[in-house]
């Protein structure tokens, strides 16, 4: 988007009223930053602001002016949607809720002066953080890959333009070609996502290079869905889909992106298109405000307040919080719980008891929808399952599409609830 000079201006404005808003007890009001504008983040700022009614001041940080979500971003590299149709901005925060949305990085958190850094200069204060910075990944996961590389084999874990560049090497690739994928070790961002990619992948070459072959490489013995997965799978792309587990080799593997090699267990594969997906830990920020214990950041289940300190709290993929899988459901189920917690810390309104639920649906061919999913209730040492369910294997036609269109209405729910 252009930044023309009436934008500039107003976002301008809206950062310095954030900076020098009064702060002499009585005057100003409570003020919640959120660092993260995704799932999580911008359900949590959307909620504060609207139920609040304009009593507590709410910003929102995050770097990117055009989201595009995780979720339905395999769905693009298939062809059945368009980036547009996954990419949202965050005008309607600004305008409708009062949120002052600040485009820049988030670069140091200061707890004992309850203060957030941005890499433009400026500092802003809290009275309540909100981290929901997503992912990042682990350095030297994966032999021979970082993030250097992710031009040569793209990682497309983070949506944008890592999902152009995948779907644009996937279509250039020749033809009978061979396109792998390494798969991440758990815990990771949206369990049945990489194997929504690899039925999503096998799709686009099956319309447009019949005869390629995809090997995933993966280091987990067993994944989400695996059955229904390797049922499509069999169904819909037979012959096209090798998957070399942790007893072939695949939990030994190192890549060399100048090559375009992949050496599994010391056997080494030419390939054209290779999609790192490396394993993951809790986006930057989490772990520069000291919230993180080895790669998470823990919290308690009945409000997402970290172990660490009550006054910050952590949504969605960077949070370690028990039973609930790291996806896009999750984070906006959890921060609502998050709002309604802090809403009620900072002006006294009525504080709900905390209960969380997720649905994780992936596409496997035209109208061949799954889905997993699972109710949760807060415990004293985590958020628990209380009860779950998942498609099942020989389902018919129909069940399948109604379960696809069923995914459709909630991603035009969830972006609603997110972005207004």
């Amino acid at each position: 988007m252009a930044l023309n000079r009436r934008v500039f201006l107003g976002t301008t404005a809206a950062l310095a009223a954030t900076l020098t808003a009064p702060a002499a007890i009585g005057q100003a009001r409570p003020r919640v930053v959120v660092i993260g504008g995704g799932a999580g983040g911008a359900t949590a700022a959307r909620y504060i602001a609207k139920d609040s009614k304009g009593a507590v001041d709410v910003t929102l940080v995050e770097p990117t002016r055009t989201y595009f979500t995780c979720f339905f971003s395999n769905l693009y590299l298939g062809g059945f949607q368009e980036l547009a149709d996954i990419g949202h901005t965050y005008g309607t925060l600004a305008a409708d809720y009062g949120i002052n949305v600040i485009h820049d990085w988030a670069t140091g958190v200061d707890r004992d002066a309850k203060t957030v850094t941005l890499a433009g200069g400026h500092t802003l204060s809290y009275d309540k953080l909100i981290l929901s910075p997503g992912i990042d990944f682990v350095d030297g996961a994966v032999p021979g890959w970082d993030v250097t590389q992710q031009n040569r084999m793209p990682h497309a874990y983070k949506a944008g333009s890592q999902s152009e560049l995948l779907k644009a090497q996937l279509m250039a690739m020749p033809e009978g070609g061979t396109f792998a994928m390494i798969a991440p070790p758990n815990p990771y961002r949206c369990p049945p996502g990489p194997y929504e990619r690899v039925s999503m992948v096998a799709h686009l070459l099956k319309q447009n290079n019949p005869t390629a072959k995809i090997l995933v490489v993966d280091p987990k013995e067993k994944f989400s869905k695996q059955a229904l997965f390797e049922e499509g799978w069999a169904k819909h792309y037979g012959g096209m889909i090798e998957r070399i587990g942790p007893d072939f080799g695949g939990g030994n593997v190192k890549v060399d992106a100048q090559a375009m090699t992949v050496d599994i267990d010391g056997s080494v594969e030419t390939v054209d298109v290779c999609n790192v997906i490396p394993a993951m830990k809790a986006g930057r920020i989490a772990e520069i405000a000291g919230v993180t214990e080895g790669n998470w950041a823990p919290v308690n289940a009945a409000d997402m307040s970290t172990k660490a300190d009550p006054d910050v709290y952590v949504l969605g993929d960077a949070a370690a919080q028990g039973d609930m899988p790291k996806s896009g459901f999750s984070a906006n189920s959890q921060a609502k719980v998050c709002a309604n917690a802090v809403r009620g810390a900072l002006t006294g309104s009525k504080v709900f008891p905390a209960k969380f639920s997720n649905t994780c649906w992936s596409l496997i061919a035209p109208e061949d929808g799954v889905k997993v999913g699972a109710t949760y209730e807060a415990t004293p040492e985590k958020i628990a399952s209380t009860e779950s369910f998942v498609s099942q294997t020989g389902e018919d036609a129909d069940t399948r599409a109604a379960t696809y269109r069923e995914s459709l209405g909630w991603y035009q729910g969830i972006t609603a609830d997110m972005f207004g």
